[in-house]
């Protein structure tokens, strides 16, 4: 009985050709078949390295009947690589579809690893990398859009979006309604001669392309939401009641005045002391 094939995740450059990996390039001329996003943009990559491997079209548009096309070769022994017009299959590609269906059918997957836009903007972009929170395009839904812009208000990881330059300025306008003016880097023309990593705020960049017309695909990495800043804001909106008040609500939800007041103290970022004191001093005014 003949074993099944494999499916090879192969990862591509994103624009600078010398980015591609030796063990990429020699699984692409092993496999059997190739499956790209775009064969008309894929045949330019695979001529340069004079691959003659035949190809097929695997995209968003025909992901679930070609999906299983695939799969049924895999099953019969082929072995197939993957790739994407860009970067790494399976990152804002169709590519995660096809992993998840041979998974389903006992079909072993693995992943070569190589260039991906989101992780080589957020090493470039001068902020925080040990945390971040990759959204890739913001869903064009409104509903679901704006469900996931308010999400993100409060996300205090690093943030990393791609955007098309012809929705840019209307995704500024709507990060800095969601977000605030937020420390931002723009990278375009990642690995390409013309690269640029524009490190700025996002007033500034909706100031900036007031009077320059957006180019090239974008990656925006914004920093998080900072900590002490939401700390600070709920803080200052347990100021609108009293302390009485406070520890009272916190009374009348079943803890102990002794808890309550604990619970109030946390709450404000102060001691229980200063609460017990001001309690003192409230309930003296009344007398």
């Amino acid at each position: 009985m003949k074993e099944n094939g494999k499916l090879y995740l192969c990862a591509t450059p994103i624009g600078n050709l010398e980015d591609i990996t030796f063990r990429v390039l020699r699984t692409l001329k092993e496999v059997d078949l190739i499956a790209a996003e775009d064969t008309r943009n894929s045949i330019k990559l695979l001529n340069h390295f004079d691959i003659k491997t035949p190809m097929t079209s695997y995209h968003e548009y025909n992901k679930i009947d070609k999906g299983h096309v695939l799969v049924e070769k895999m099953l019969a022994g082929t072995n197939i690589a993957l790739i994407t017009d860009a970067g790494t299959p399976g990152i804002s590609d169709p590519g995660e579809e096809l992993a998840a269906m041979c998974y389903e059918a006992g079909i072993e997957v693995t992943s070569l690893p190589g260039p991906a836009a989101c992780i080589t903007a957020l090493t470039l972009s001068g902020l925080h990398t040990r945390r971040f929170a990759f959204e890739a395009f913001l869903p064009a839904d409104k509903k679901e859009r704006k469900m996931i812009l308010e999400e993100l208000s409060n996300e205090t990881r690093t943030i990393i979006l791609y955007e098309a330059p012809h929705r840019l300025v209307r995704t500024l306008g709507e990060l800095k309604e969601a977000l605030g003016n937020r420390r931002v880097t723009l990278c375009r023309e990642l690995t390409k001669k013309h690269e640029t990593a524009f490190r700025t705020t996002i007033d500034e960049l909706i100031d900036f392309y007031k009077n320059e017309k957006p180019l090239g695909e974008c990656v925006l990495v914004i920093e998080g939401r900072s900590r002490s800043e939401m700390e600070a804001e709920k803080r200052a909106s347990w100021e609108e009641i009293s302390i009485a008040e406070h520890v009272a609500m916190y009374e009348q939800q079943g803890n102990s005045r002794k808890d309550a007041m604990k619970l109030a103290a946390k709450d404000r970022g102060v001691s229980k002391r200063d609460i017990y004191k001001a309690l003192l001093e409230s309930e003296e005014g009344e007398n």
